[in-house]
């Protein structure tokens, strides 16, 4: 399990994102070793300025003005003089580049000789000595004229600055990703066996030759798709009227009974195989969506089974009518039902409900069944499966028309096997809000 998120922009935002941070953290790294040798000699020299000046003024001041001196240079300056004990309790300096240079530099000037402390005893503050004579003093400056403050006005500005530059990359990233999710919307369009709206030829040149590409792509699968849906047409539409006179003048014949039967029985076998080839053929957006019921499309089928004398179950619970092509729908429940009589042998049950926000119908038999590696293929067009439902006829097209009808939908044909032996074909649609039960 990754944490990244899965999206092409939500990656690149970040990337972006990560790539600026460490731009600016990196250049704020090199500002800061940059200006430290300057600021540590200016500092220094400021620290030297005070020394040399406090013991010029404490040695040329008269006796008697020597205290109203120091009292004067701590008021207004902050600058305090202590002299050295041999007992004086010294606070180490902060052991950082920045102090060790800033101690350097003051020696380099003031003798090797100096000493620094960052507090003696319970006062804090900067602390270097200095001599008079033979006797040692401490001269102390305020922390805040020695340490720097941390610049909160530069920070704020820092982030109004990455912050303005990661919406300029959102900016980006989104322009670049909403032709990509245009382009995945389509594809997923064809995928479902509609032709999508052509997609905008704008934009960068990559983006746009892809955009090119795939309309092209779209049209000439459109194109191929009616070529081939016009040719299916026309042949079964031509056969359709031999097979009648065939059929009419084989009633008619006085031959052999038996014969006979098996002949009309063959060509009904043939005119139900063109009408297949005629629903595959059928474009699904020749039928406009109308408020379905799709539990009594279910009862209609059920109902019309029995008429002809075949043994279906029906478990039908009331689901909430959705907007569906109802031609489309019924002609699917009776693909499958056709399918489980002929290769289901018994117990052929019809059902319908709705679940976890999608309407589901069902139908069960107890046929031979599909091995679960072998569900998927059967979903193509002409593809059955000999082994597990020999010495059946058929074109080989109900289940594929079954799984276009569905994907048309929006939904999903699984073909899954059935508890005690058998199969269950389940069509499972998305529930669309604004849904209500019949008669509610």
């Amino acid at each position: 399990m990754t944490l990244l998120p899965r999206t092409l922009l939500w990656r690149s935002f970040l990337l972006i994102s990560l790539l600026m941070i460490i731009s600016v953290a990196a250049w704020f790294q090199i500002l800061r070793n940059y200006e430290r040798e300057p600021r540590a000699k200016q500092l220094a020299q400021m620290v030297v300025s005070v020394v040399n000046l406090t013991r010029a003024a404490l040695v040329t001041a008269n006796a008697d003005k020597r205290r109203e001196l120091l009292m004067d240079l701590s008021e207004r300056e902050g600058i305090r003089v202590y002299p050295a004990e041999p007992g004086d309790k010294l606070v180490p300096s902060p052991d950082t580049p920045f102090v060790h240079m800033l101690h350097a530099e003051t020696r380099r000037q003031l003798g090797e000789d100096t000493r620094f402390a960052a507090g003696i005893g319970d006062l804090h503050g900067f602390f270097i000595s200095f001599h008079i004579d033979d006797d040692e003093y401490w001269v102390m400056l305020p922390r805040e004229r020695v340490e720097r403050q941390f610049p909160w006005q530069w920070l704020g500005w820092t982030a109004l600055a990455l912050l303005l530059s990661l919406t300029g990359a959102w900016l980006i990233v989104s322009r670049i990703n909403q032709p990509l999710k245009a382009l995945a919307a389509a594809a997923a369009d064809i995928g479902k066996g509609k032709t999508p709206v052509p997609l905008p030829e704008s934009g960068p040149v990559e983006i746009e030759t892809l955009a090119r590409s795939f309309n092209q792509m779209s049209q000439d699968l459109a194109r191929l798709d009616a070529d081939r849906a016009l040719i299916l047409a026309g042949v079964s539409h031509d056969l359709r009227t031999p097979l009648a006179r065939l059929r009419l003048s084989t009633e008619m014949s006085t031959s052999d009974e038996a014969l006979k039967q098996g002949m009309i029985a063959d060509i009904g076998e043939m005119d139900s195989i063109i009408g297949q080839f005629l629903d595959f053929a059928r474009t699904q957006d020749e039928e406009p969506l109308a408020p379905t019921d799709a539990a009594a499309l279910a009862r209609e089928v059920v109902e019309h089974q029995l008429r002809l004398g075949h043994a279906v179950q029906a478990n039908i619970e009331p689901v909430p009518v959705q907007a569906l092509r109802r031609m489309g729908i019924k002609r699917l429940i009776s693909n499958l039902v056709d399918n489980a009589l002929a290769y289901g042998e018994k117990d052929v049950c019809v059902a319908t409900r709705s679940e976890g926000g999608r309407l589901i119908l069902e139908v069960l038999d107890r046929g031979p069944g599909i091995p679960p590696q072998q569900a998927e293929r059967l979903k193509q067009p002409f593809t059955r499966l000999e082994q597990a439902r020999s010495g059946r006829g058929g074109s080989g097209l109900g289940l594929a028309i079954v799984d276009r009808i569905a994907r048309h939908h929006g939904g999903s044909f699984e073909l899954l096997p059935r508890e005690g032996g058998g199969l269950i074909a389940r069509v499972s649609l998305p529930l669309r809000e604004g849904a209500a039960l019949p008669g509610s």
